[in-house]
């Protein structure tokens, strides 16, 4: 049972992790858990299990439901503590492990999105995004837009005026060969498959670089996709309406995520 009175449930104050199971296995764990221990230590909560027992909690987790393909989702919360912002007295901190149906892909072309760009907007330079807190109103907001708009994502800016990441996911183009990906001073949240594809890029012998970029200068770049632990790599075809040019390096490194993630 989770109290009504736990932090998360009453100011967003925890941290979640999501992580894609394959083979019945969490895909890139010690990263996630990297994550979850730095952003623990940033918000100075503390985690209630060591990391090994975690993992082991995890593979029961999998094990008992049968989903050997699945999404993990791990929620960490700061706890039950006194009425108002004050952390004071919040001691306990809560731990919530569940398996969620992975999307089913077998037997399907890879999915193609059609993306807008949305209203929110998020703070530069903000070290919070960083981590996965339990507090994602303007992403909450961006989504519902997209789905009034009937597509696969939206685009978030930042207070600069740059096109930072996705809703749920983050954001590369490319650019003269080269893959590009906003900065995580930016504002972006530090994605463990947005790792996952820059390591592919350096396995595959494809150039990189963190740069900013703004909605009309993606409009004219050689490619688009997004990331995310829930559909690995996922091209962009359509812009607020506008086709986007199209990139045969996005098939490579789709395949190159999905052989890690069956290596794994």
């Amino acid at each position: 049972m989770v109290s009504v009175f736990d932090r998360s449930f009453q100011y967003g104050d925890g941290l979640f992790e999501a992580l894609r199971v394959h083979g019945g296995k969490p895909f890139r764990w010690a990263d996630h858990l990297e994550r979850l221990r730095r952003g623990a230590e940033f918000l100075k909560i503390r985690l209630p299990f060591p990391e090994k027992e975690l993992e082991d909690y995890a593979r029961q987790l999998i094990k008992r439901n049968a989903m050997p393909e699945a999404l993990l989702r791990i929620s960490l919360s700061r706890g039950v503590g006194k009425r108002g912002y004050s952390p004071k007295g919040a001691e306990q901190p809560t731990m919530v492990m569940t398996l969620h149906p992975a999307p089913d892909d077998a037997g399907k072309p890879p999915p193609e999105w059609l993306v807008i760009t949305a209203s929110p907007r998020l703070p530069a330079n903000e070290p919070l995004a960083q981590f996965k807190t339990c507090n994602k109103l303007p992403q909450i907001l961006a989504r519902a837009e997209a789905d009034t708009a009937g597509a696969d994502e939206a685009l978030v800016l930042n207070t600069d005026g740059q096109v930072v990441e996705g809703a749920s996911s983050n954001l590369f183009w490319i650019q003269g060969g080269t893959v590009c990906t906003p900065p995580l001073a930016s504002g972006i949240l530090a994605g463990v498959t947005r790792l996952v594809v820059l390591e592919i890029c350096q396995k595959i012998g494809v150039p990189t670089r963190e740069t900013g970029v703004t909605p009309a200068q993606l409009l004219q770049v050689e490619g688009v996709f997004m990331s995310l632990s829930s559909r690995g790599v996922v091209e962009v075809v359509l812009l607020d309406g506008k086709k986007l040019k199209r990139s045969p390096v996005i098939k490579d490194i789709r395949a190159g995520y999905e052989e890690m993630v069956a290596r794994a």
